[in-house]
């Protein structure tokens, strides 16, 4: 695995996010296609948290003390806890922005890490290092595939009744 590719495609996924998540509306930002789902501002809370204390965090405690246990994290209730959809849209991406800013500035600045350290995590199993460093990659491209989902429902809900299918099958 080419970890300083991986490394390169975070930092240039910052250019990704700053397009997708740009121009939206506090309405956009906030519209769910259902009551269970979240909005993109709830996804875009949930990316700071994750950058922070999940794939940063869970990295550098497997890199320093394998054996180390990792704190409980859960994601999903984290958006109500912590009031994502009260947060102002602004604010929450320049913090996620600014977090990936710190992470990049962390990896970039390790020297010879142990890519195969691994923590024996109770559900998933053993977890590397390099395991955790690709799954926090394939984390944004879920989100990408998120938030760009939400933008086609809420111009499908703003477009209603005319109809989107001359642009293809969504």
């Amino acid at each position: 695995m080419k970890h300083k590719s991986i490394i390169s495609q975070l930092e240039d996924n910052i250019s990704t996010f700053k397009c997708l998540l740009q121009e939206i509306s506090p309405k956009q930002a906030q519209w769910k296609p259902a009551p269970q789902r979240w909005s993109i501002l709830e996804a875009v809370n949930h990316l700071y948290d994750e950058e922070r204390e999940d794939f940063r965090y869970r990295l550098r405690l497997v890199l320093e003390d394998p054996n180390k246990p990792w704190p409980g994290i859960t994601p999903e209730k984290w958006v109500v806890e912590r009031g994502y959809a009260k947060r102002e849209y602004a604010k929450s991406v320049a913090a996620f922005l600014d977090e990936r800013q710190q992470s990049l500035q962390w990896l970039n600045g390790l020297s010879s890490p142990d890519w195969q350290a691994s923590y024996k995590h109770p559900q998933v199993g053993l977890m590397s290092a390099e395991m955790i460093l690709a799954n926090w990659l394939a984390h944004d491209y879920l989100h990408f595939r998120q938030i760009v989902s939400l933008q086609h429902g809420f111009l499908k809900s703003l477009a209603d009744p005319i109809s989107l299918a001359y642009a293809g099958d969504w």
